[in-house]
């Protein structure tokens, strides 16, 4: 054997270590029995394509076997993450090392699985069951908790679902009645649910994670009967970036490659078209040796059993998965979270969703991630019970309700929020209901201060097209979103469309409000701004003039809404030519801002510069321009 090899020096580094710790041990171990042959219940073969995990192994091997430093030990991961691999691997290992052992394989999958294994493990045995004993599971029990079976690994697989482990689910008892106590025995189970982890194994939990690039790649090799189909590397990385890296994703793929015989970039594209495609791709069934018979094996519907199963042990949970898969996956703000009553409900909804690994805690942030194909596995199970429409209902008013205004002080709150509301806009094309277009409003508004106005024109437009649709014309929810949508057309440079708009939601406010209203005097500022903007500036002036006069009656000196009026129509005088009627009304402004506003107010600073720019101008011009 070649000494350099990863393998042999892994093992070799066992062995050491192994017969280090003989010597300290021997006492101990000559008082354990041995049974004079081992017996093998292992239901697969060994997986010749088993990629990696060295450490994992490693891990398993120091506590179970080497160091005795427990007796019961859990691998908990998401669904398809490879727990029961790494598991399959470790029993393999221990009957080619470490002979003495028995092994024993229990999935817990169902009652009914567990009981035909403890029959298999019977009749493997040989145990002489009593004949006024019915029940195998006692049988075994009792034979593995005796010295005559000599050392044992007894492998749980699949120890998901608590009425299976700890009710009674069935009239036999359940699976933890029937778990052997042996100072000679070691018990590994798999679960993907950390606190079941928690409650079998206490503190002795190892997680499993996704692979790693290189274990993934080399996965994906070995499973393609095609090996060319990797000769493009940004391709072959793409396509593991899509599928996260999860084994169970990689081995669909790789069947789904095999049998339509289609290239890495066609799947990608399907992968990626639609998320209809995306849910087909993920819902296909595929032959696999290494998974139990009569199995599913695709993404989706491996996921869909525990979906159930978090349903019918907690609601909260179940909803609020629901809720995550309407919004981004990524960076989940907490506050965004449905609100429920009492607060630690949702702690425990979210610790049920964290003790799946559907969802992540971000390291020093009170956010969260959720695995991305968990995401679109559950709009799977949600359309299989045709709950998404009205979820996407409940998500709309959720969103209206937290979402922050426009005021640029909320930036940080808004900037967390948005990839989520948009997400969900997106997803919604079809829904029909005013909070969709509320929540529209308040998008586009956001995303117009924070320079995103192209996004903000899009959303803007559809919310005030809908309104137009269903409003009359003087309804304040369409002329509110008519008002909005020509402001974000300005921005854009689409001068003449806001004209338009605004000259309409001016003329009707005109009749609806009165003079001093101040939707009917934002309206007419607005259109002021953007008629300069047209080169309308008499028509900007004489509409500035009018609301200037109107809110020094209404208003106090030092009002914001009364200086930015005052502000703009020095603007419009300037541009009209009436420099020096500028330069007055502007010097009052700043006098007043000086009072009011600290040094560095941006509204103060601009104020002084734009009176710095007239000076100047008054200054070039001899002060001879005013006409």
């Amino acid at each position: 054997m070649d000494r350099s090899d990863e393998s042999y020096r892994f093992v070799a580094g066992v062995l050491k270590q192994f017969l280090k710790n003989a010597s300290s041990n021997a006492e101990h171990k000559a008082e354990v029995p041995c049974s004079t042959t081992s017996s093998y219940c292992i239901p697969f073969l060994r997986n010749q394509h088993f990629i990696g995990r060295t450490e994992k192994l490693k891990e398993l091997q120091e506590k179970l076997i080497v160091s005795s430093h427990c007796r019961k030990l859990a691998l908990v991961g998401l669904g398809g993450v490879g727990k029961t691999q790494v598991a399959l691997q470790f029993a393999y290992t221990v009957k080619e090392h470490w002979p003495e052992y028995s092994i024993f394989w229990a999935p817990a999958i169902s009652a009914e699985s567990f009981e035909r294994a403890y029959r298999d493990i019977a009749t493997r045995c040989s145990t002489a069951l009593d004949p006024k004993q019915e029940d195998p599971k006692e049988s075994v029990r009792r034979y593995l908790n005796s010295d005559s079976a000599g050392r044992w690994l007894l492998i749980v697989d699949n120890a998901d679902d608590k009425e299976i482990l700890f009710g009674e689910s069935s009239d036999s008892g359940s699976v933890i009645d029937y778990l052997p106590k042996s100072e000679n025995g070691l018990t590994l189970f798999t679960t993907r649910h950390r606190e079941i982890a928690v409650l079998l194994a206490r503190h002795e939990v190892v997680q499993v994670q996704e692979m790693n690039q290189a274990e993934a790649e080399t996965f994906l090799k070995q499973s393609l009967t095609q090996k060319e189909m990797l000769y493009d590397q940004k391709n072959t990385t793409e396509l593991l970036d899509e599928l996260a890296f999860l084994p169970l994703a990689i081995a669909q793929a790789a069947a789904y490659l095999n049998a339509m015989q289609i290239s890495v970039p066609e799947y990608l594209s399907l992968l990626r078209s639609t998320e209809q495609n995306t849910a087909s791709l993920l819902s296909r069934e595929f032959h696999d040796d290494t998974r139990y018979k009569n199995s599913k094996n695709s993404v989706a519907a491996t996921w869909l059993v525990s979906f159930d199963q978090v349903r019918r042990s907690d609601s909260i949970a179940a909803d609020l998965l629901s809720f995550l898969s309407c919004i981004e996956y990524k960076a989940i703000p907490r506050s965004i979270l449905p609100s429920v009553k009492p607060q630690e409900r949702i702690v425990y909804a979210v610790g049920t969703l964290r003790a799946y690994a559907f969802v992540t805690r971000r390291k020093d942030s009170d956010s969260y991630d959720m695995h991305q194909l968990v995401h679109l596995a559950t709009k799977v199970w949600l359309d299989k019970h045709g709950a998404r429409e009205a979820l996407n209902e409940k998500v709309a008013t959720r969103l209206v309700e937290i979402f922050p205004s426009d005021d640029y002080s909320n930036r940080v709150l808004w900037r967390e929020f948005l990839p989520h509301a948009l997400q969900f806009l997106r997803n919604t094309k079809k829904l029909d209901i005013e909070a969709r277009y509320e929540l529209c409003m308040a998008v586009g508004r956001c995303l117009r201060v924070d320079g995103r106005v192209g996004e903000a024109v899009v959303w803007l437009s559809e919310c005030f097209l809908w309104r137009q649709d269903r409003y009359p014309e003087d309804h304040p929810d369409r002329l509110n979103s008519q008002y909005e949508l020509a402001k974000v057309y300005q921005a854009d440079g689409q001068v003449k469309k806001a004209v338009k708009l605004l000259e309409q939601v001016v003329v009707i406010r005109e009749k609806l409000l009165k003079e001093d209203h101040p939707s009917r005097l934002a309206s007419q500022y607005q259109l002021a701004i953007v008629c300069q903007a047209d080169g309308q500036v008499k028509e900007a002036v004489k509409l500035l003039e009018h609301i200037v006069a109107i809110r020094e009656k209404v208003l106090r000196e030092d009002h914001p809404s009364r200086l930015a009026s005052q502000h703009m129509l020095a603007g419009a005088y300037q541009a009209n030519g009436h420099v020096n009627e500028a330069v007055k009304l502007l010097e009052h402004v700043v006098a007043i801002k000086k009072r009011v506003f600290r040094e560095d107010h941006p509204s103060r600073l601009i104020s002084q510069r734009a009176l710095l720019r007239l000076h100047a101008q008054q200054r070039s011009e001899g002060g001879s321009n005013e006409n």
